[in-house]
């Protein structure tokens, strides 16, 4: 039997269409889209979705055999373009979708719902209605202290993973793990590696799975290919069950261009810009948003307050900054239309980007937003109300560039090249920084990180050991994407699981023993992390020797006694009595070496206490000799000053 579809129900107030309008609605998702409820008595689902260009708007699903005109919308009298009903009797888990007839040329399109919270699981596109409040949380401790874990004095270590790829079952037709499997397996190993948060790279529904996710069509939904909603709760509640905080990129520069999409929406570029200069991605080939329409942020800015409130998300890394604030970018000259002021800078989209991180940072100043930003525009993470665009964190793509480019050099010439090297403490304080090494630098011909390094394969992997421990005495917060702690020699490969096979081997194996424990001092030790965005939390002793391809430095804390000394030897020659000024008398110990043959490497270094001299070097009153391993990197630390 026929359900039938009433109109006097309605989960829109005055005050929700006039927020809408003006671009600051930030709960859309509790009034778009599909929502179990009852009214007068009567158990439904209410149904609400924006075309303010359509003729007809019906609903089309299993409860109607996708008649398209069993359940028609009604669009409501406030001009605000949005269809609504509500359908008596239908259950949760059924399948939908919006028939939307054009005002323009009558023109039908078959849409998903923009605001659904599961799908069919991919390559089908209907929509699904779910109850997205039944999960019961159990991580009520972390949420109450996770500021500590955020902020910005504290250590923040990133794995950064492709929840596809990580790990798969190979004995089951290679099948990836699903959100719950995860949950058991992940969580073990980023406690084993001592990590501090994950980052899962897009995780919201998105049809081509080479896209990897970031090409969006459902930026409500978790996508269905892992399991169902309360699966990823569960797996993002035991994470914070185990203290680790959960990162998950967000796509709000550009969408898919499936036509059961956000494309075309309702007849005309609703989401999007009409014109393909403003509005087509040519890199991509993707669909980029108006930033200028307020419906649109309204859309976009209660998508990331979604993940933030309903999965308890701790942090969004926004992808493609760049892509957003230039309007020029990625184009050639003509191919563009400048600003008011005949500038290249999006306008609308710095507003918007400001009045997401605002609204975020709002109501909920624990969490984290960052910004990959590969440019340098200025004040990425100073606040809104001094002209920043209000970011947390943003990505140093030079410090990358730069880092792997020196590394990858024969060490025979990296003398020619030590500004690549030393470059990025002219502006690591510029920003509020994250060091990343991540998916973009192992794909596309481009070539793991191990295979990055030159030299024999014991070389390899000695400069990928100095490269991670160079990394972690950095300023800035640190993230690396999987594999990459265990050497895998292939690129990244979304279709399979990565090498964990290479964990048979010492070096691969040991390789990873020195991530967990790189990741366990710089949590440990709060030289290391305490001021990652200071000035005064780290000074040069000597950044001149390019002779030696040697870099040396400290890292503070608020505790002189804390100070760690690193010492970096990017050359293939181990250097005996190497001396180092120091700003005062002391014991030293050397409490990490990358080349230690704990980690299969040359076991060179210093053991035992190192005892200051009265001996005046670079600049300072007192100094040290000490051995530096080829093509390693050590830490000293103070035990005892005089």
């Amino acid at each position: 039997m026929l359900q039938p579809i009433h109109y006097n129900v309605s989960r829109f107030t005055e005050f929700d269409i006039y927020l809408f309008k003006q671009g600051k609605h930030t709960k859309l998702y509790e009034k778009m889209g599909s929502h179990p409820m009852t009214s007068d008595k009567k158990t439904g689902v209410y149904f609400a979705v924006w075309a303010p260009n359509a003729k007809n708007v019906s609903v089309r699903g299993d409860f109607n055999h996708y008649d398209i005109d069993a359940h028609p919308l009604r669009l409501r009298g406030d001009e605000s373009g949005i269809w609504e009903g509500f359908i008596e009797g239908i259950e949760i888990g059924l399948t939908y979708k919006y028939h939307i007839v054009s005002q323009h040329h009558g023109i039908v399109h078959e849409k998903s719902d923009p605001y659904a919270f599961y799908s069919e699981k991919p390559s089908n596109s209907a929509s699904r209605i779910w109850d997205i409040n039944k999960y019961q949380w159990n991580d009520t401790a972390w949420m109450g202290v996770r500021r500590r874990h955020n902020a910005h004095d504290a250590p923040i270590s990133v794995y950064e993973i492709h929840f596809g790829s990580w790990r798969r079952k190979v004995e089951e037709e290679n099948r990836y793990l699903t959100y719950r499997e995860m949950a058991v397996e992940l969580v073990d190993y980023l406690q084993m590696m001592n990590y501090t948060h994950v980052e899962f790279m897009p995780l919201t529904e998105y049809p081509y799975f080479g896209s990897w996710g970031y090409q969006v069509v459902g930026y409500f939904a978790a996508t269905a290919r892992y399991g169902e909603p309360e699966d990823l709760m569960y797996l993002i509640d035991l994470l914070h069950q185990n203290s680790i905080g959960v990162i998950m990129d967000w796509v709000p520069s550009h969408f898919a261009v499936d036509m059961h999409g956000l494309i075309n929406f309702d007849g005309t570029a609703l989401y999007e810009h009409d014109d393909p200069r403003q509005g087509f991605h040519p890199e991509w080939g993707s669909i980029i948003f108006n930033y200028g329409r307020n419906e649109v942020k309204s859309f976009l800015i209660s998508s990331a307050m979604f993940w933030l409130e309903k999965y308890h998300i701790d942090g969004i890394r926004v992808d493609a900054v760049a892509s957003m604030l230039y309007l020029n970018y990625a184009r050639e000259e003509g191919e563009w239309i400048p600003n008011q002021y005949g500038g290249n800078e999006n306008l609308e989209a710095v507003d918007f980007m400001r009045q997401l991180n605002t609204t975020v940072y709002g109501e909920h100043p624990d969490v984290l937003m960052i910004a990959e930003e590969s440019t340098a525009w200025p004040m990425v993470t100073r606040p809104v109300h001094v002209g920043g665009l209000g970011f947390g964190f943003k990505w140093n793509m030079g410090w990358m560039h730069d880092t792997l480019k020196y590394f990858s050099y024969d060490p025979v010439y990296r003398s020619h090249h030590h500004h690549q090297i030393t470059f990025s403490m002219w502006y690591a304080f510029d920003e509020n920084f994250m060091l990343p090494l991540s998916h973009d630098e192992v794909v596309h011909m481009k070539g793991s990180l191990i295979n990055k390094m030159p030299g024999s394969n014991e070389q390899k992997f000695a400069n990928l050991r100095a490269l991670y421990a160079y990394m972690m005495a950095h300023p800035g917060k640190k993230l690396l994407f999987m594999g990459g702690e265990i050497a895998q020699f292939a690129e990244w490969n979304y279709k399979q699981s990565l090498d964990w096979h290479l964990l048979e081997y010492p070096l691969h194996s040991k390789l990873q023993k020195m991530l967990s424990d790189l990741n366990k001092l710089y949590k440990e030790q709060r030289a290391l992390h305490l001021y990652d965005e200071k000035r005064e939390g780290f000074e040069w002793i000597d950044d001149s020797d390019y002779q030696h391809n040697c870099l040396t430095f400290m890292r503070k804390s608020d505790n002189m006694d804390e100070t760690i000394i690193v010492i970096s030897n990017f050359a293939d020659t181990t250097r005996h009595n190497y001396r180092i000024g120091l700003p005062f008398a002391g014991e030293f110990e050397e409490i990490f070496n990358s080349q230690s043959d704990f980690y299969e490497g040359w076991n060179i270094g210093n053991s035992g206490m190192l005892t200051s001299e009265a001996i005046p070097f670079h600049g300072r009153d007192y100094s040290l000799d000490v051995t530096l391993p080829p093509l390693g990197v050590i830490y000293l630390k103070v035990n005892k000053r005089f």
